[in-house]
């Protein structure tokens, strides 16, 4: 469109010079071509636009929006028409309390209260595209800048609506996912009206104030140490009735050795003895005497 007014001035410049004075006659013809050639190479230029991948072209002639969208590849159109390329990949909308980690720099976390009264902070991603055939109505209703007035106020006020039903302590553990899916659903409805998509949504990090974080870690605490005194009481108890099954047995053994054991097995016993001090090289023995008790003599003839 700027070639084609470009060469409309040179144009018309030239049909000045060649109705002004001899000087100029000579200019007038040579901007009068160059006018129709920028003319030529603006319409031309204007007939054709390229949309890259994973783009679509929204039409605009003067200021009206066309209903019917622009694929990828290479289109003929009409060159007094504005085209408005727009993304329709995932994109990813990040609010995070980390400087420069979210969409926007410093400090962009969602700051919400609970059910109990306390102050959540939340880190949180949200991934959508733009659906191809509603983006003449998402740039007619909203424009290009739709993120920040579609993703980012929506977001931030449907977390704050869904976190007064949760308490703090159960939105940083056991309802986190329920919390989740819950403003997910909220969102997505609002989305679809306005021709996105939301394919997911990230609770990237959740933070509780010092005090809660305080006295979470003293309560894991103390249960980490019942379950630590649990354990050595369990020991203790499987270690004495170890001892109590041992001393049962042992107990048991001289019981049953004792009934066993007579007189003649207490004599056979004391015979294998004295025969095997007999067959020792280390000394002589001599047995004497009726009674029970035998007497030893070494070589030498000592008792």
């Amino acid at each position: 469109m700027v070639l084609i007014i470009l060469g409309f001035v040179i144009f018309i410049v030239g049909i000045s010079f060649s109705r002004g004075n001899i000087e100029l006659k000579r200019f007038g013809n040579p901007a009068r071509i160059v006018g129709i050639i920028i003319i030529l190479v603006g319409v031309l230029t204007s007939c054709v636009i390229q949309i890259d991948a994973g783009e679509v072209g929204v039409k605009k002639l003067f200021g009206k929006v066309q209903t019917d969208v622009l694929s990828s590849g290479l289109h003929f159109i009409n060159p007094l028409m504005d085209v408005q390329k727009l993304d329709i990949k995932t994109q990813n909308y990040t609010m995070s309390g980390v400087h420069d980690e979210g969409s926007k720099n410093g400090d962009d976390a969602i700051r919400v209260l609970t059910a109990d009264g306390l102050e959540v902070t939340i880190d949180l991603s949200v991934l959508y595209h733009v659906v191809t055939n509603d983006a003449p109505k998402l740039l007619q209703q909203t424009g290009p800048d739709y993120e920040d007035k579609i993703v980012r106020p929506i977001t931030r006020t449907r977390i704050r609506d869904n976190a007064v039903y949760y308490d703090a302590v159960a939105l940083y553990s056991t309802k986190r996912d329920e919390f989740q899916q819950r403003i997910f659903s909220s969102i997505e409805k609002d989305f679809s009206s306005r021709g996105l998509v939301l394919e997911n949504l990230l609770v990237r990090n959740i933070t509780l104030p010092e005090s809660v974080k305080t006295t979470i870690e003293q309560k894991i605490n103390a249960e980490q140490d019942a379950q630590k005194m649990q354990f050595v009481l369990q020991k203790e108890k499987q270690e004495a009735e170890r001892k109590r099954i041992e001393a049962q047995g042992i107990a048991d053994y001289q019981r049953i050795i004792s009934e066993s054991l007579t007189d003649k097995q207490l004599q056979y016993e004391s015979i294998q003895a004295q025969l095997a001090l007999a067959k020792s090289t280390n000394a002589k023995v001599i047995v004497m005497g009726k009674g029970n008790t035998p007497v030893i003599l070494d070589a030498n003839g000592n008792k």
